[in-house]
């Protein structure tokens, strides 16, 4: 490892860069933040709302550049160290197969990461969420959580893996199978989850009958929305923030309304919020989406047999004999500015469906005003940054900010 590797320097440039950024952008982000609140909100955010909402922002901005700066200097210790090339001797001394070494080397990377993250989740949750009144997580929940996701990653994840890894040291056109087989399975995880791998973590419950189911059946009768129920999410549990989606294919898609969320809206704002979710639907969005990730997968496996075999890849991580499944490790990290580059081009298109989506709401609740309603209230009730600098949106935005999306439903033409 030293800079006469083309591939070290990229690699430690790359990483240094993107820390870079995203230390800028999240300073530039504390400094934007107004003293004054926005005239828009005039009336939903107190004094003392507004004020804790940017101590919320500051608080929580500082503490992710301070997460983010120590994973960063762990792996780099790990990697100059010569973490990896001691990791790939460990394990091929415990199993003889490239597939079983591939499983103990990713188990082994997982689980150090996720240890790394947990002091930084508990504080985020029990500290920070908690001191803003939002964390409702008991200590056991949030243990059960992390175990289930542990045993979810395990059985769900080191299947899909050891296929990825056969696939690679047996086919000579590895990316295509490859691409086939994740392909399927995002498909398929499509239909798992909702039925069994979130109930894992939330209570759904039917919604009763009343007024409000009525309501929700007509709206989505008329949207021409195939809904097969509508169901209550206990998340009041975890958190007091709200949240509403819907899950599914064909026939039987689900409505899920987030029991804060429910409690928090008046009818209006809550069919305005679900007539967002069903415009997600009817201007085609999540296939779109879906489309895309598959394309995604597609050059993600081309690049990846392209370089798995490289060695002065290896080299740059102290690795002198490659393997298998430290390749897959490796592109991976190179491929991470790209996927930044992915994720900004995701994240812009994403806010023109979030517009789109926004549209379709006024256009079936008779008008704006109860999305813009239910708009302020999640942005006071969650806290939000009002004034979020464009660098930042640009990075990390899937959503428009609130002002910007109030104003865009203002400037719709009116019914």
């Amino acid at each position: 490892m030293h800079l006469s590797n083309p591939w070290f320097v990229l690699l430690l440039a790359s990483l240094a860069g993107l820390h870079l950024l995203e230390v800028v952008a999240s300073l530039l982000n504390l400094k934007r933040l107004q003293p004054s609140l926005p005239e828009e909100f005039s009336g939903v955010f107190s004094a003392e709302d507004y004020a804790r909402s940017q101590q919320y922002t500051r608080e929580s901005e500082r503490f992710g550049l301070i997460t983010g700066t120590v994973r960063l200097f762990v792996f780099l210790a790990f990697w100059l160290a010569g973490g990896f090339g001691w990791l790939d001797t460990l394990v091929r001394s415990l199993a003889s197969s490239e597939i079983t070494q591939g499983l103990l080397g990713f188990s082994f990377l997982y689980l150090a990461s996720s240890l790394l993250s947990l002091p930084f989740e508990i504080h985020d949750t029990f500290r920070i969420e908690a001191k803003y009144g939002f964390n409702k997580t008991t200590p056991g929940t949030f243990a059960a959580d992390h175990l289930k996701g542990l045993a979810l990653a395990a059985l769900v994840g080191l299947p899909l893996l050891a296929l990825l890894l056969f696939i690679f040291q047996h086919s000579p056109r590895a990316w295509l199978w490859a691409w086939l087989a994740t392909t399927i399975f995002l498909l398929a995880i499509q239909f798992i989850a909702p039925r069994w791998l979130m109930p894992l973590f939330h209570k759904f419950t039917p919604l009763a009958d009343g007024p409000l189911r009525s309501a929700i059946l007509s709206l989505a009768s008329r949207c021409q929305f195939p809904l097969s129920d509508v169901f209550v999410v206990d998340g009041s549990r975890r958190s007091t923030k709200a949240n509403a989606f819907f899950a599914g294919f064909g026939r039987h898609k689900r409505i899920a309304l987030f029991d804060t969320l429910v409690d928090k809206h008046p009818e209006p704002e809550l069919l305005a919020v679900l007539a967002h979710e069903i415009g997600h639907f009817r201007r085609h969005h999540i296939i779109q989406r879906l489309c895309a990730a598959v394309l995604q997968l597609a050059v993600l496996f081309l690049l990846m047999g392209l370089l798995l075999n490289n060695p002065q890849l290896f080299k740059a991580f102290g690795v002198s004999q490659p393997s298998l499944w430290l390749g897959f490790v490796f592109f991976m990290i190179l491929f991470e500015p790209a996927q930044l580059l992915i994720g900004i081009a995701s994240s812009l298109w994403s806010r023109k469906h979030e517009y789109e989506a926004d549209a379709y709401a006024a256009d079936a609740t008779g008008g704006p005003h109860d999305m813009i309603a239910a708009l302020k209230r999640l942005a006071r009730d969650s806290l939000s940054n009002l004034t979020p600098h464009p660098l930042y949106v640009f990075l990390h935005y899937s959503h428009p900010p609130m002002l910007d999306r109030i104003a865009a439903l203002r400037a719709l033409p009116q019914r």
